[in-house]
C-alpha cells in the first residue's frame, strides 16, 4: 500500500500557488487612481486642515524659537461644520492655549502667542507676575530675561498706556480705559487675551488690545523643522536677502545649524 504522506507537501505547494494566481492584481489603472486619491486627501489636509509657520520673533522664547517651523492645526478653532464635525475635534480656544493668528495692529501680519484672558477673565500684572481673576498664576514657561523695570509693561494696567512705555498703537491707548473694572482689565465677548512667553520683550496684547475670535488662525501642534536663525531675518523681503540667506545658511549649514534635538517637539 503507497504512503501517501509524502505527496502532501507538493499538493500543499501547489494549492498556494493557485491561490495566488486567483488573488487579483491591480491594474495601472487602479494603482493611479489609489495614488490620486491619496493625493487629494493629502492637498486637502494641507489647504484646509494644516499649515506651515515659521517663528520669526525671541517673544515665545523658550517655548518656541525663531526659525522653529511648525505645523498649525487650522481646523480645531474653526466654526464646526455639519459633514466634517464628526472627523474633527472642534473646541473653543482656552486659557494657556498657543494660538497662531492674524494681528488685529498689522494687516496680514502672522503672530504666535499664549492665550492668557478667554471673554469675561479679568487680567492685571504685579511686578511681572500675572494674575487673573484674582489668583496669581504659575507659569512655569515664562521668561524673564531683562533686568529693567517697566511700570506699564510689568503692572499692567495701573499705568496710562504712553507712547514713551511703548505703546505706539493710539487707538488701543483711547480703547484702554473703557475696559477697566477695579484695577483689571476686562476681556469682552467674542475676544482674548495673549501675551508672549518672553514676557520683558512681547508685543503682545498690553501694547495692541484684543484679539478677536475671527482672527485665530489655529493650534501649533509640533516643530517639525528647527534651524538657526537671526533675528529680524523675516524682515528680509527682498528675493536677493532671501536668496543669500537660504544658500549661505540654509543649503551650506543645514546639518550644523539644525536643532535636531527640536525636531518633532510638541508645542505646549
Amino acid at each position: 500500500m503507497m504512503d501517501q504522506t509524502a505527496d502532501l507537501p507538493k499538493r500543499q505547494q501547489t494549492n498556494r500557488e493557485v491561490m495566488a494566481n486567483e488573488r487579483p492584481h491591480e491594474s495601472l489603472v487602479e494603482f493611479l487612481a489609489s495614488m490620486a486619491e491619496l493625493l487629494i486627501l493629502v492637498l486637502f489636509i494641507m489647504t484646509f486642515v494644516l499649515q506651515n509657520f515659521e517663528i520669526p520673533s525671541s517673544s515665545m522664547e523658550d517655548t518656541l524659537l525663531i526659525g522653529d517651523h511648525v505645523l498649525v492645526n487650522r481646523e480645531q478653532f474653526a466654526p464646526p461644520t455639519r459633514w466634517m464635525g464628526p472627523l474633527l475635534p472642534y473646541r473653543d480656544v482656552r486659557r494657556n492655549d498657543i494660538v497662531v493668528f492674524l494681528s488685529p495692529e498689522e494687516h496680514g501680519l502672522f503672530v504666535v502667542k499664549r492665550i492668557i484672558g478667554v471673554p469675561g477673565d479679568r487680567i492685571h500684572l504685579r511686578d511681572g507676575a500675572v494674575y487673573r481673576n484674582g489668583e496669581k498664576l504659575d507659569e512655569p514657561y515664562v521668561r524673564h530675561k531683562e533686568e529693567d523695570y517697566n511700570p506699564y509693561r510689568d503692572d499692567f494696567p495701573a499705568v496710562p498706556a504712553t507712547e514713551s512705555y511703548g505703546v505706539r498703537n493710539e487707538k488701543w491707548a483711547q480703547e484702554l480705559p473703557s475696559h477697566l473694572e477695579g484695577g483689571d482689565i476686562v476681556v469682552p465677548p467674542g475676544s482674548y487675551f495673549a501675551m508672549g512667553d518672553n514676557r520683558d520683550v512681547s508685543y503682545d496684547s498690553r501694547y495692541w488690545g484684543f484679539i478677536p475670535r475671527q482672527n485665530v488662525i489655529g493650534r501649533p501642534m509640533f516643530i517639525y523643522w528647527s534651524f538657526d536663525t537671526p533675528p529680524g531675518q523675516w524682515q528680509m523681503r527682498g528675493l536677493g536677502d532671501r536668496l543669500k540667506f537660504m544658500v549661505q545658511h540654509v543649503i551650506l549649514h543645514f546639518f550644523d545649524e539644525t536643532r535636531w534635538s527640536r525636531t518633532f517637539r510638541m508645542v505646549r
